[in-house]
């Protein structure tokens, strides 16, 4: 039996990276895991991926930004599994500029992946999670611990130069979580942050090289400067960038049995970096 042996785990932004190194985790101890990303592609290569190792997952692929999408995302997941006990929100890119030269479109195309996209899907989860736990309750003296994790970076803690738009979401979704968190308490759910810092992914990738993605009718050059790359190293007193599946360990913890007693907490899943970098 895995420590999450049943439970179902919804993670966006799971075709790639992180999310995806999460979604395998989860399956392997014992989830089953919604897989869903914007492109369909890599959502279903990782849920093929823990098919072939024996897991369950679905794929509901879509826009988290679409507003219509949590309806589907909800809905998908009750259909399969019959259950919700783990959201895991994940899923966002990085679009840099100075603020003289950040447009409004930059701006907002931030705050509704980050910040706005967790909070309707989470809003659209409510209605079955108060349900489930009030049923809960009645029957056996207290609900069925269930989590969330949104995923937050050390540009919301610190701030981070060319990201103004970034960093301000991702401390959007600090004080999202941390408000909720005193709203779901009462139904047993744990609500925390998982903090990142400089994680290998395409988002941190050298600039030059990184890919670029299309978004909002425009192409946004993912990753970073290759000189602050360079810098890494000397800003983590681990000495090293983070690797998916490590970044995806702190997920876990927060989705596990041991964290049934972490509530409203921000984790810093970062080598010990106290300065911004992006995440």
């Amino acid at each position: 039996m895995g420590l999450i042996e049943g439970k179902v785990a919804i993670l966006t932004g799971s075709g790639r990276g992180i999310g995806s190194a999460a979604a395998r985790m989860f399956a392997a101890e014992g989830a089953l895991v919604v897989v869903s990303d914007l492109d369909p592609n890599p959502a279903e290569e990782t849920a093929g991926a823990i098919r072939a190792a024996g897991g369950k997952a679905i794929v509901v692929a879509g826009d988290v930004t679409d507003p219509a999408f949590p309806v589907q995302l909800i809905k998908a997941t009750l259909d399969a599994y019959g259950g919700i006990d783990i959201i895991v929100n994940n899923a966002g890119y990085t679009w840099d500029g100075v603020i003289q030269n950040m447009t409004d479109k930059q701006w907002y195309a931030m705050i509704d992946v980050h910040t706005t996209a967790p909070f309707r899907i989470l809003r659209e989860a409510a209605q079955f999670i108060r349900e489930a736990a009030k049923k809960e309750q009645a029957a056996n003296g207290r609900a069925n611990a269930r989590k969330v994790v949104n995923v937050t970076s050390v540009s919301g803690v610190y701030g981070n130069a060319g990201q103004v738009n970034y960093s301000t979401a991702k401390a959007g979704i600090t004080g999202l979580t941390k408000t909720l968190a005193k709203e779901w308490g009462r139904y047993n759910v744990q609500v925390n942050c998982a903090c990142f810092g400089f994680i290998e992914t395409r988002l941190t990738a050298a600039k030059e090289n990184a890919e670029k993605v299309q978004r909002e009718g425009e192409e946004v050059q993912l990753g970073v400067p290759d000189q602050m790359r360079q810098m890494a190293p000397m800003m983590i007193p681990l000495g090293r960038p983070a690797t998916p599946q490590e970044a995806a360990g702190g997920i876990f913890f927060l989705c596990s049995p041991w964290s049934n007693y972490v509530h409203g907490q921000t984790l810093h899943v970062t080598g010990g970096i106290f300065g911004g970098m992006t995440g």
